[in-house]
This record gives structure tokens, sequence and C-alpha cells, in this order.
């Protein structure tokens, strides 16, 4: 039986115990198509600035995961190059694929051809601020969640995992329903705000980032920021600074 390594987690609704020794981090859609120029968001007149800000915090927990021994998963969306799984038609996934441009060609920003969302492009690459590293586990899904049709309940089982922090974007998309979706298997989710955010709407000051913020603290898990885990993976005492929610 693996030894418990139980810290302290500065978070809310109220703090929280964590086993390091069960715990894993998500890095979920940190890739082009969502925060690099000229990927998918960038084409469609998406700010990418709120998922640019992420890239700096979410590094931090990387490094503090690493040190501490602790699994990184990362999780991309990408489809199949004859967009197969892009959902039946009319469906919401269908519709977000034909509003996006999902599939198209394009040159990608280092002169490769590349195609919006499709697997094996540059489109779906992780951004090069966070590319995994040795031992880091990649997992492909088609779908907002990281959990559907995907085998990362399996990945966590096998590596003992019952607490997962977990990064990325968007905040009311594909965050809050991986959250929701662990939630439902009993998993312990941490969410450090600082290390996800939403674009708002075109037109519209409105993004939905601070309305999943509370859905997820009163209902599917816990909120903190990066330096609060960093410091708890690194066995510190909690932090006395409250996180900023800024996303």
């Amino acid at each position: 039986m693996t030894e418990r390594r139980i810290v302290a987690l500065d978070a809310t609704p109220g703090p929280l115990e964590v086993d390091l020794a069960a715990t894993a981090v998500l890095v979920v859609d940190m890739q082009n198509d969502f925060g690099a120029a000229g990927g998918m968001f960038d084409l469609a007149g998406i700010d990418i600035s709120v998922v640019r800000r992420a890239i700096a915090p979410t590094a931090s927990v990387l490094a503090a995961a690493r040190a501490a021994r602790i699994p990184v998963i990362y999780v991309k969306e990408e489809l199949r190059p004859d967009l197969s799984d892009t959902g039946a038609e009319g469906s919401p996934h269908w519709r977000m694929c034909q509003r996006m441009r999902v599939g198209s060609e394009i040159t990608a920003p280092d002169g490769r051809p590349s195609r919006i969302h499709v697997a094996g492009t540059w489109n779906t690459e992780i951004l090069p601020e966070l590319a995994p590293e040795a031992g880091d586990l990649v997992v492909s899904k088609r779908r907002w969640s990281a959990f559907y049709g995907t085998d990362l309940a399996a990945q966590l089982r096998a590596r003992g995992i019952r607490y997962l922090v977990v990064t990325g974007c968007t905040t009311s998309l594909c965050i809050e329903s991986t959250i929701r979706d662990a939630a439902m298997r009993d998993y312990l989710c941490v969410l450090p705000v600082d290390c996800t955010g939403q674009p708002a709407r075109s037109g519209s000051s409105y993004s939905g980032h601070e309305e999943s913020l509370r859905i997820i603290e009163r209902s599917f898990g816990w909120l903190s920021c990066s330096e609060h885990v960093a410091r708890a993976f690194a066995g510190r005492q909690p932090a006395t600074m409250p996180c900023s929610r800024r996303g």
C-alpha cells in the first residue's frame, strides 16, 4: 500500500486535506486552438488573453506537482480527420463545430499545413509553454468532458487517484463539465481559479466564468489558486492571502 502524504490546502468553501499520494493534476484543453494566435478561438475573433493569463499559474502548479512526484495528465480536445465524431447533425456539439469551422484547412503560424480542431495537427498540440514532459499522460477527448468517451477514469483508477487538481479552459464548458463528471465518480476536485478562464461572448462583457465558479464551489468541488496549491504540494503551511477569482 502506498504511504499516505496528507497536506492541508487552503480552499473554499472550506479547507481541504489532500493526500498527495492519491492526487493527479489535469491540464484540460491548453492547446493551440484555444490559447495561441492562429488557433480556432483566435481565428473566430475570440479574445484569447484570458486563456493566455492562465498559462503562467498553470506552469507553476505543474512544476510543483512534478517536484512532489504527482502525476500530470493532459487532456486535449481533437476530432478525427474525417470529422465522423462531430456528432449527429443539429446536436449541440455538431452546431459548435459548424460555428467554429472545425476541420477547415489553415496554415499554422510556423508554416505547416494544419486543420482546425483535428488530431495530429498544429491546432491540437499542447501550448509550448505547457508542453508535456517524460512520464506525463496525454488523453484525447471528443466532447467537453474529459471523462466522456475516454479512458481517463481507468487511468486514474490504475494510479489510485482520489483527488484531482483541475486546470485549463474554458471555465463553464470543459472545466465545469469535467469537474461535474468527476464529482459523479466521487473524485474530490480542486480548481485553482487563476489556472482557468473564459473569454466573454462576442459583443458582451459576460463570460459565465463567475457563475461556473459558484456552481463548482457550491456543489462539485473546491476553489483555490495556484499559489495555495503549490504550497500544499510542497508541504508548506497554507498562505494567509485569499485567492483572486479573476478569469
